[in-house]
């Protein structure tokens, strides 16, 4: 899609109003000839899902892609499209519809760019406009109530579900419930202050450990170019020791090396030793992150780099514990 398509739907001027940025996803897609559910909807059948509400909305089309296929570039030009609208004072906040398999990433690197002062609220569907069990009207519709509740808290969130999760430590836990995402634990984020530096250009891998894993692959992202790798590690964040040894000679050029978890929950604590325990990794170079798994883990290693904050800052960043802690709450 090249450029953007606005479409305004106009009521009494006196309603607010608010952003929606269409960027694919299942809550865009249908079936074609062959089978295959594709993000074929734009801006104005979208906004057809909603009921009569007392809001006025501008609907912006940004991409119309999978999320599974996105980039960090395109992440960065979602990012980008809710700055502008948040720029504009007319606006109340903004609603941004997105494919599940990356939402929680996206939806992190908005919060940290920008920090929004008005609500800003990810929604999507885990099943297709034309699936029996459609679920996107609802979810679109939650979202637009929870950005004009009076009480809506600035910032980013998930409405998904019947639910409205803020965004830091949110994993998608199922292929099919209609309630896809969780959190990894109730915590906040140990960030406050926006990494507004754009990550378009940066390269940050995310390696899955396995028993009987050796460096090869982590040498093969350093080579390819990466600045950050993201270990997905086993249990509390614990892996071999050939990995670990991996993981000191890319300290050793340079790289920023994160130990995350496949685990879906629970906090992570680096305990283990035995040559490839989280102990290990941590002699080694590597930090812990404490709450985010791999995917959010990606998102905040790049806006650090490319925001060129210092080994310390990242590192309380992953391992630090926050001031406050928000909760989720019915849609």
């Amino acid at each position: 899609m090249q450029g953007h398509r606005a479409y305004v739907v106009t009521g009494t001027g006196q309603n607010p109003l608010l952003v929606v940025l269409t960027t694919g996803g299942t809550i865009a897609s249908s079936l074609d000839s062959d089978g295959a559910a594709r993000p074929n909807l734009g801006a104005a059948e979208l906004l057809s899902l909603l009921p009569p509400m007392a809001v006025d909305l501008r609907a912006q089309e940004v991409l119309a892609k999978d999320s599974a296929s996105l980039t960090l570039a395109d992440m960065q030009r979602i990012s980008d499209a809710v700055g502008a609208a948040l720029a504009d004072p007319q606006i109340t906040g903004v609603i941004a519809l997105h494919g599940t398999d990356a939402m929680e990433e996206t939806a992190l690197l908005v919060q940290l760019q920008h920090g929004p002062q008005k609500p800003v609220i990810f929604t999507g569907a885990q099943f297709a406009s034309d699936h029996p069990r459609s679920d996107g009207a609802r979810n679109f519709t939650d979202a637009v109530r929870a950005a004009l509740q009076p009480q809506a808290d600035p910032g980013v969130a998930l409405a998904f579900g019947g639910q409205v999760m803020p965004v830091w430590g949110l994993y998608k836990f199922s292929t099919d419930a209609p309630d896809a995402f969780r959190r990894v634990a109730d915590e906040g984020a140990t960030i406050s202050h926006p990494l507004p530096a754009p990550v378009s250009d940066l390269r940050v891998d995310i390696i899955a450990a396995h028993p009987g894993s050796d460096g090869l692959l982590l040498e093969a992202s350093l080579a390819a170019g990466a600045r950050g790798i993201v270990i997905a590690a086993l249990g509390s964040g614990n892996a071999t020791p050939e990995l670990v040894a991996a993981i000191a000679r890319a300290r050793n050029e340079g790289a920023v090396v994160v130990v995350s978890s496949r685990v879906p929950e629970g906090l992570l604590s680096p305990i283990y030793g035995g040559g490839g325990g989280g102990h290990d990794m941590r002699r080694a170079g590597a930090i812990h992150a404490r709450v985010l798994r791999p995917g959010q883990a990606r998102i905040l290693l790049a806006a650090m780099l490319a925001n060129g904050c210092c080994e310390t800052e990242i590192a309380n960043a992953f391992e630090g514990t926050p001031d406050t802690v928000p909760q989720s709450r019915p849609a």
